[in-house]
């Protein structure tokens, strides 16, 4: 069965076929998205009624990437897709942002959107068709929406600006954005970026936004084509005119002139405008205000809105009493906490971040087994927002999808200005707890985060700040706001996020919630951000100027050495045993890597007499013996014609009966022992066999007047002697030159700790 197809050609002539009415037809909307052999099946649905007292948007978005799309089996035990990654919550996160502003206000139905990746290739990421897929599926619906709309992912690769490129062509951007946007307006934005100027973000966003328009005339046709022009009736809010003009000619002066006040305690405003709320309910019988509760909050709350946006846009003062560009009071402090290896407290006004750095090994890394994207993260760094940091009681429950996007956000932000693996070989682990919050704790996390980076003694290139900017925008007078409140969040038309070093942007957040937002506008909000950013960067450098010279002492400390991958094997030994004595004996921690073309083993430890040993005995097993070199050896074991001395790690030589003085002896244990330390030379490699020939006495003075003693032959020994001598010279054999190699991952496939 064939269904409708629109097929549309990009700027740089490849192609995307959007396909509806052959999949999932039981859904409100469905559709596939199909760009080269990436494939994605998007749905939506949506229920009739809007529930009880239900006065917002009920959307919910999930992405998932099925691991037969790219012919992988997941992890796990019970190898099925589970709970979504952080990667598909943060594309989730992404559609859900450009989708919800475009749904009527006044519509308040339960919505289910659902995309899934059925197939992938290599060459087409799919986070950036996500939008579009789903909506697609809303243009092929009844379902009131807005749009249509549409994402695109822009980079900066080689000095050009790339749309949608693919893995390879990523790996050397200076810029990555995704942008979503309709035919006239960006809804929404979010990126990463290397230090990149003002003017190349704008430039970027206007080749994103021409890419998209694209997009968005093919849905118009799309929609079109299945005849979905007109959109399901609903009535999902009762009103009453009359109550809603008291309400307004009673409360919106009022609420104007506390708003003028500048009142600098969010709790302290919050009381204020709930007092007028009631005084108004006063006026009112409480029957009917029982009974349209849910309708004289609504009418209240954009009353309050109203009066605050012309109040601000009027008297061009904020809620707090701060001019327009005016940043909150600033303090920080580093060093705060004395047992995690770097801390820092930012505080901005009312929003606080106690952040921690924490320094581990290779085994910390993050492993990240997509469907799509393999590897690992040296980087980590967690956000969380416990009910408290705004004085709600509220269960402490799994984490967020906010919490997942603020942080990867401030990870963004940060990494860019990380030192690399050569010169900081740790795993780095930032957690950012926030305290306090009015507005903005993603820009105090970047702020706290970086500190914390500089107190452990993380060598960043630079200082990186943060700023959350807003817009008012009514009857084409705005005003850009530096630094936002929560209140101003909410009543805004913007919350643009911006971080960066003295240099240039690192990472960015916005989203949209007016219509004809101009360029012009974006560009102010830019520079103003940037003199904010270095505001901010300021304080910090008073803070801490530079990253402390060294590592506290409670950090680990981390030894690389880059051995021949041949003398893996003799490190780990067999099963094993080699390396968990090591470790046992030397209270250190030690990772083999063999990825490369050399193997590279990290030595781990916060003891220093430790790591230094662990060190030595390393460069003992990795040493290839030369003839004529002097060693320190260990006696092994005695026979009657010498001694076995294991003078490197894993390699014995013979120390010959003659060889181990001037004078004659007759009986080897009357001058050694089992465990005697002594120091011989090697003084010859039998070509043959591989064997090491030892000499203690030429170390020593030769006696004047030596002569040559005569050895008498060996008596023959009994069988139970024959036996033992026989089975040394076996194990001498197999171990006294080749020492046995047994690769890691023949002991553990899933770890390189033994």
């Amino acid at each position: 069965m064939t269904g409708i197809k629109k097929v549309f050609t990009l700027e740089d002539g490849r192609q995307i076929e959007i396909e509806t009415g052959k999949l999932a037809k039981q859904a409100d909307g469905s559709a596939v998205v199909r760009m080269g052999d990436t494939m994605l099946i998007a749905t939506v649905c949506a229920k009739k009624e809007a529930g009880e007292d239900v006065d917002f948007l009920p959307l919910s978005v999930d992405y998932q990437e099925k691991y037969a799309a790219s012919g992988k089996f997941p992890g796990g035990f019970f190898k099925r897709e589970a709970r979504p990654s952080e990667y598909e919550i943060l594309i989730s996160r992404l559609v859900d942002r450009a989708l919800r502003p475009l749904f009527p206000s006044n519509y308040h139905a339960e919505v289910q959107v659902q995309i899934t990746l059925i197939s992938g290739d290599q060459k087409n990421p799919p986070d950036a068709l996500a939008a579009l897929a789903a909506s697609s599926a809303l243009a092929v619906s009844d379902i009131p929406f807005d749009g249509p709309v549409s994402e695109c992912r822009v980079a900066l690769i080689n000095g050009e600006f790339c749309v949608n490129p693919n893995y390879e062509e990523m790996e050397g951007a200076e810029l990555d954005l995704i942008v979503a946007a309709t035919k006239d307006n960006i809804m929404m934005v979010e990126g990463e970026m290397k230090e990149v100027s003002e003017d190349t973000m704008l430039e970027a966003l206007k080749v994103a936004h021409n890419s998209i328009k694209i997009h968005c005339q093919a849905l118009s046709e799309l929609t079109e084509m299945v005849g979905k022009t007109e959109k399901r009736e609903y009535c999902h809010e009762e009103d009453d005119e009359d109550v809603k003009q008291k309400l307004h000619d009673f409360c919106y002066q009022k609420c104007y002139d506390l708003a003028r006040q500048g009142i600098k305690s969010k709790h302290q405003r919050e009381d204020g405008f709930e007092q007028i709320k009631q005084d108004f309910l006063a006026t009112l019988d409480q029957d009917y205000q029982t009974e349209h509760s849910v309708m004289l909050n609504r009418y209240f709350s954009n009353t309050e809105k109203e009066a605050m946006r012309d109040m601000v846009l009027n008297e061009r003062v904020r809620l707090d009493g701060r001019q327009l560009e005016e940043i909150r009071p600033i303090w920080a402090e580093v060093g705060y906490l004395p047992s995690p290896h770097g801390s820092a407290i930012f505080t901005r006004g009312e929003t606080q971040s106690l952040s921690t750095c924490t320094l581990g090994t290779k085994l910390d890394e993050q492993s990240v087994d997509g469907a799509m994207v393999e590897g690992s993260n040296r980087f980590i760094l967690h956000y969380n927002f416990p009910g408290f940091a705004t004085g709600e009681v509220k269960g402490n429950k799994s984490t967020s999808r906010r919490e997942i996007g603020h942080g990867n956000l401030a990870m963004r932000a940060l990494k860019e200005v990380l030192p690399s693996e050569e010169d900081c070989p740790y795993t780095i682990r930032v957690v950012s707890d926030i305290l306090e919050s009015n507005g903005s704790s993603s820009m105090a996390t970047v702020c706290a985060g970086c500190l914390a980076l500089m107190d452990a003694g993380v060598k960043i290139r630079k200082p990186v700040s943060g700023i959350a900017m807003g817009l008012i925008e009514k009857n084409g007078k705005w005003a850009v706001l530096s630094d936002i409140l929560g209140d101003e969040d909410h009543l805004g038309d913007m919350d643009f996020k911006v971080t960066g070093t003295r240099d240039g942007i690192t990472a960015c957040q916005m989203d949209i919630k007016c219509e004809g937002l101009s360029y012009d506008i974006l560009a102010q909000a830019l520079a103003q951000a940037k003199r904010g950013r270095e505001h901010i960067l300021n304080i910090i450098e008073e803070t801490i100027p530079a990253p402390r010279e060294d590592y506290k002492p409670q950090v680990p400390r981390i030894v690389k050495m880059q051995i021949p991958k041949e003398f893996i094997g003799a490190i780990i030994g067999p099963q094993g045993k080699n390396i968990q004595d090591l470790q046992k004996e030397t209270s250190t921690t030690i990772v083999i890597d063999d990825k490369g073309d050399f193997g590279v083993v990290d030595i781990v430890s916060a003891n220093k007499e430790g790591l230094d040993t662990a060190v030595a005995r390393i460069k003992a097993i990795i040493t290839v013996p030369e003839v004529g070199e002097v060693y320190d050896g260990k006696v092994k074991s005695i026979m009657p014609y010498g001694a076995f001395v294991e003078f490197l790690p894993n390699k014995d030589g013979l120390l010959h009966v003659t060889e181990i003085d001037w004078k004659r002896i007759e009986n080897v244990e009357d001058v050694l022992k089992e465990g005697d330390e002594i120091r011989v030379k090697l003084i010859g490699i039998d070509s043959k066999t591989g064997k090491f020939k030892l000499s203690h006495k030429v170390l020593t003075p030769k006696p004047e007047g030596y002569v040559e003693p005569e050895h008498k032959p060996f008596e023959r020994r009994s069988d139970n002697n024959r036996r033992g001598n026989n089975e040394h010279r076996n194990n001498d054999h197999n171990h006294s030159n080749n020492t046995e190699h047994t690769h890691p991952m023949n002991i553990n496939r899933n770890s390189d700790r033994f």
